[in-house]
């Protein structure tokens, strides 16, 4: 071999070596990324676990604070019906039944409309079928049981019924 291939080829691993070490430097800056994004991710997971638990804890509070005040009204009522004069605790209870329905709505809550109307498992639970009155079509509610109510059109509680059924005459 000539001196100038020798130099030639000192020359060839004198640059593939700056280029191996010029890679290793970047393959250890991108590994170090690689563990900080790592870390920002799991900082993130904790962080949105710690929001989600927050939110099921605390999710309440805004109707609760619309309704701690009722209770308070409904409190007073009562004090104030253990008087001579009760009159004032049908008032107060009233004036508090529609301070919770106008709490309840605020929150997406509504009551479900069932009196009289054509029966609907979907919202509506019977509880007894009688036989249709007059004027009443069967499949019709003659009676409500108990008052259901639906949070944003789901049914919270079903309404429960007593159900027109066809008269057998």
């Amino acid at each position: 071999m000539s001196e100038e291939e020798e130099g030639h080829r000192d020359e060839v691993e004198i640059v593939e070596e700056d280029e191996l070490e010029q890679l290793k430097g970047r393959i250890a800056e991108l590994e170090q990324e690689l563990q900080y994004c790592a870390a920002d991710i799991s900082n993130i997971r904790q962080k949105a676990a710690k929001d989600r638990s927050q939110a099921i804890r605390f999710g309440s509070s805004s109707l609760a604070k619309k309704i701690l005040p009722l209770v308070s009204g409904m409190e007073r009522a009562i004090k104030q019906s253990e008087g001579p004069d009760g009159v004032g605790f049908i008032e107060g209870t009233k004036m508090t039944l529609r301070g919770l329905r106008t709490a309840l709505e605020s929150e997406g809550i509504v009551h479900i409309e069932a009196m009289g109307k054509q029966f609907d498992p979907t919202k509506m639970e019977a509880i007894a079928m009688l036989p249709a009155p007059d004027g009443v079509q069967a499949g019709f509610v003659i009676e409500v049981i108990e008052e259901g109510y639906l949070l944003h059109e789901r049914v919270l509680v079903a309404s429960k019924v007593i159900v027109a059924e066809m008269s057998e005459e």
